[in-house]
């Protein structure tokens, strides 16, 4: 299983809008108005920390994820 606090999650924001959080966070690293621009910034940090990228839905469930760290299971060449 992913490091909790290796990972970003793009979360709906309770008072509307777009949330990053710190994965085992319960505060928002910074709120947006779209889920593009949340996405944008939370792709940024995963970037630079080397971590997962965690997408959810209105929902909560999570509709996407990214590696951006060392992949311990990389997609296999099928060349």
């Amino acid at each position: 299983m992913a490091d909790k606090k290796k990972s970003q999650h793009v979360v709906p924001h309770p008072d509307g809008g777009w949330s990053v959080k710190k994965g085992g966070s319960t505060r928002a690293t910074r709120r947006f108005d779209t889920q593009e621009d949340a996405i944008s910034y939370g792709r940024e940090i995963s970037k630079n920390q080397e971590a997962e990228l965690y997408i959810h839905r209105r929902d909560g469930m999570i509709r996407k994820k990214n590696s951006y760290g060392n992949d311990p299971h990389p997609p296999e060449d099928k060349r």
